[in-house]
């Protein structure tokens, strides 16, 4: 087992930044490539960014890249996305996911454990 807590979500204007961070607790964190995925009301859940176990490999998905930033700092068992210039479309809970393949995948069935989420709400 890998719990996964999310934080740093909340209210924000169109335009500003948001820092989100997960944090695991037991397990091995470097053992597993990390993602976020993100849902909004009504909507399926979406690929936002993934991370290689190593942190040197990013993937966003297409329409977000630019705008956020995934990181991750293995010393302190903590994934982060940097989320600027938010848009009103960006307003969803954000879950973070663990992945043991050594790359990470872009896909919910392929995550092994789930964040419960944080949720952004990005005001016009």
């Amino acid at each position: 087992q890998v719990p996964l807590v999310e934080s740093g979500g909340g209210l924000v204007q169109a335009g500003g930044s948001l820092r989100l961070a997960c944090a695991a607790s037991g397990g091995t964190f470097s053992n597993y490539a990390m993602a976020w995925f993100r849902q909004a009301p009504g909507k399926e859940r979406q690929f936002v960014a993934r991370i290689s176990r190593s942190g040197g490999t990013t993937f966003y998905a297409g329409s977000l890249r630019g705008r956020f930033t995934i990181s991750r700092d293995n010393a302190k068992n903590t994934v982060y996305l940097q989320m600027n210039s938010l848009k009103p479309e960006d307003t969803a809970v954000y879950l973070c996911a663990a992945d043991i393949s050594p790359l990470g995948s872009t896909t919910p069935e392929a995550m092994d454990y789930w964040g419960k989420g944080t949720l952004v709400t990005v005001s016009s």
